[in-house]
């Protein structure tokens, strides 16, 4: 089988720091190719220039970005919609794939199958940012869906409320989770750091980053050798600045000595993430709305502990007080309250980190998810096997 990925934040060390849809293509495809399938991904580059790699197997093609005034996105679609074209030519793909707004622009090819993966769309995000819907990405997202002839939901929360807005068209859909690669995320041979705790994603506004940082006044007070570790890539405002520099101004500022404990270590690579994970006495994502997420599930396949959101797929991924705890990420002294649990806690935090893991081997293992992915490719070109 022929799967092609239509992915503008594929990860590799040449380009920006990826985000969870970029890992998810990278580690799904590598998968994919070791059971004996091609897969090709193509996306828009970062710079003017047309890149070609391979990755593990993965056949990866970066096109040369244009910015024209007002024709931009007609530019790129043209060009993504010829790359398909030349591949599909030397090598017949049975499968394309594409966020939520990935097809509005893209010629359909006789033959070629046409997924949607629900990763959270702008009809979904506007939901739960609470803003108004943008008429013109409005109208790509239901283009889009009207040419998929399926689609996929990391989770049951994105599928639910995607479905309150978008139409499904009577197509199949799928519940398939993100996976985690649970041989890279298994317990390190890393000291623990007592009263550490690492927070890990895009540092904004909806990650619930700043709801934590005025949580940790009062987690210092009870336990003053206490840290907060952020770590990920800055967030820009629509100006051009800085958030952790709105952070440090608007929070940072006025909590005296505390602001010596915390520290933004800014994007790392997935080793330094690991080790970032393994050091932690608790790992903690408050986030105002996930599709799914990948930071919760990796900490707990290396064994953590982790506060995670109680909202979107929250209860979802974690049953709390056996896999993990779960906050109101909008309630500063409920996320100060879980945190303090779990340094109060410290022998039902080593049962919770087990079973934690347990549960990540059970639902997230890539090779399951891998399996999941290739039965739903199968059923929509009718192949009568799943190849694996």
């Amino acid at each position: 089988m022929h799967i092609c990925y239509i992915s503008h934040e594929y990860p590799l060390s040449n380009r920006p720091p990826a985000g969870g849809v970029g890992t998810f293509v990278q580690t799904v495809g590598r998968e994919l190719t070791k059971s004996g399938h091609k897969v090709t991904v193509i996306g828009m580059n970062h710079t003017d220039a047309y890149e070609k790699f391979d990755d593990n197997g993965v056949q990866v093609r970066f096109l040369s970005f244009k910015k024209v005034a007002g024709l931009t996105w007609w530019y790129n679609a043209r060009m993504i919609n010829r790359e398909i074209k030349r591949v599909h030519g030397q090598h017949p793909i049975d499968i394309v794939e594409t966020p939520e707004l990935g097809l509005a622009f893209l010629r359909k090819i006789k033959g070629i199958k046409y997924v949607i993966r629900l990763h959270g769309g702008h009809h979904f995000f506007a939901e739960s940012e609470q803003r108004r819907i943008n008429k013109w990405k409005g109208f790509q997202e239901k283009k889009s869906f009207a040419k998929a002839d399926g689609f996929i939901a990391v989770s049951e929360y994105v599928k639910t409320h995607t479905q309150k807005y978008l139409d499904f068209h009577g197509k199949p859909v799928e519940l398939i989770r993100y996976p985690i690669d649970v041989d890279f995320f298994s317990p390190q041979p890393v000291a623990l750091v007592p009263f550490r705790i690492v927070f890990a994603g895009t540092v904004c506004e909806k990650k619930g980053v700043r709801q934590l940082i005025q949580a940790f006044p009062a987690i210092i007070e009870q336990f003053p050798q206490a840290t907060l570790e952020i770590f990920g890539r800055d967030w820009l405002f629509p100006d051009g600045r800085s958030y952790i520099d709105y952070l440090k101004k608007s929070e940072l500022a006025t909590m005296g000595d505390t602001a010596n404990s915390i520290t933004f270590h800014g994007a790392v690579n997935r080793t330094d993430l690991r080790a970032a994970y393994a050091s932690a006495a608790v790992c903690v994502f408050p986030s105002h709305m996930e599709t799914q997420g990948l930071v919760a599930p990796e900490a707990m396949a290396i064994e953590k502990v982790v506060v995670f959101t109680m909202l979107g797929p929250g209860p979802e991924t974690i049953i709390p007080h056996e896999t993990g705890l779960l906050c109101d990420p909008y309630n500063v002294e409920d996320i100060a309250k879980q945190l303090k649990w779990v340094f109060d806690h410290p022998s039902k935090v080593s049962e919770i980190e087990k079973n934690a893991r347990k549960a990540i081997l059970h639902t997230y293992s890539v090779s399951q998810i891998t399996k999941c992915n290739l039965r739903f490719y199968c059923l929509l070109i009718k192949y009568p096997i799943v190849h694996s």
